[in-house]
């Protein structure tokens, strides 16, 4: 047996603590898995997992195997790739997570040209809140859509800036008028994101440099103004709240990306456009290890001359 390939499938046991979650993720049958951290442990003379009908802990030695194993097979990868010189692929499986909707709508295209550029390399998109712990899951990266990131313990690097703002329905604004200046929307329907704005404020970015503008009068502010909103509906994904403004529910906050199509054909407007709501990061996201295996490296020079390239103010000001 390849023990480099029984070692790949020990991490990937070891890593979520499941041999069916590692079965699922390898596309295995859950009894080579078994097979193949039996030959291991044989091959090596040490038990590296504790089994019990409800749970699989890792022994010292596993811990150990763990730490090292997959920096092995990332140093063997990059060998590779490296005897190879470039003149054939980059090659393997890149494990990708996304938020639903920007992964489903917005990087599956960006996958595609990839995947018809380097087609060696099998991407696997795993849509999720971003909350997903990359090392428990096998992830080889993850894109994170967020205002900042809280978790230190991973490494990050910051793709774009993407601009928001707020929308809602023409049938909506006949309703109940269309808001002059922030403190408006305090009488209306807001519909809040609750992992951007989990307090219920928005805050909006002041003036353009040279400008004088007075936001009582409805004018853009100087500085950052806030304002807490209220609303009956909120959701941890973007999609539902911009669902419910088509719907002519309210007002919400989404990235430009998210709404250009609706604005450029007349299902959404732009609200306050004179305000400018704090833009989101796109980042990517890594687990904490010190070498990116050569597909992983591919596919985020890939990533990043894909943004870079992106006209993400194009519908900023869509009335």
């Amino acid at each position: 047996m390849d023990k480099l390939k029984a070692i790949e499938v020990f991490i990937e046991v070891a890593q979520g603590l499941s041999f069916s979650g590692a079965a699922q993720r390898l596309g295995m049958a859950k009894g080579n898995v078994t097979k193949h951290i039996a030959w291991l442990e044989q091959s090596l003379g040490v038990q590296l997992l504790t089994r019990t009908t409800k749970s699989v802990s890792l022994t010292e030695s596993g811990l150990s195997l763990l730490e090292n194993g997959r920096e092995l097979l990332d140093r063997v990868e990059n060998i590779d790739a490296a005897v190879r010189q470039s003149v054939k692929e980059p090659k393997g499986m890149l494990r990708l997570g996304a938020p639903p909707s920007f992964g489903a709508f917005h990087l599956v295209p960006i996958i595609t040209a990839f995947s018809s550029a380097h087609p060696d390399i099998q991407v696997v998109l795993y849509l999720d809140d971003g909350r997903t712990d990359l090392v428990a899951e096998g992830l080889d990266m993850s894109v994170r859509i967020a205002t900042s990131l809280k978790d230190t313990s991973q490494v990050a690097q910051r793709l774009a800036v993407v601009p928001q703002l707020l929308v809602a329905s023409p049938d909506y604004l006949r309703r109940r008028g269309t808001p002059q200046t922030i403190a408006d929307l305090a009488h209306h329907e807001c519909m809040v994101h609750a992992l951007k704005s989990p307090t219920n404020i928005w805050t909006f970015m002041g003036e353009k440099p040279g400008q004088t503008k007075d936001a009582a009068r409805g004018e853009a502010p100087r500085g950052k103004t806030s304002v807490r909103v209220n609303g009956s509906i909120r959701a941890n994904y973007g999609d539902p709240l911009r669902h419910a403004a088509l719907l002519g529910h309210g007002i919400s906050m989404h990235p430009t990306y998210m709404v250009m199509q609706d604005l450029q054909e007349g299902r959404l407007v732009s609200v306050l456009p004179q305000f400018r709501p704090v833009g989101v990061d796109i980042y990517a996201v890594f687990p904490s290890r010190k070498n990116l295996p050569v597909r992983v490296r591919t596919f985020l020079d890939f990533l990043r001359q894909w943004f870079a390239a992106a006209d993400w103010h194009a519908y900023q000001n869509v009335p």
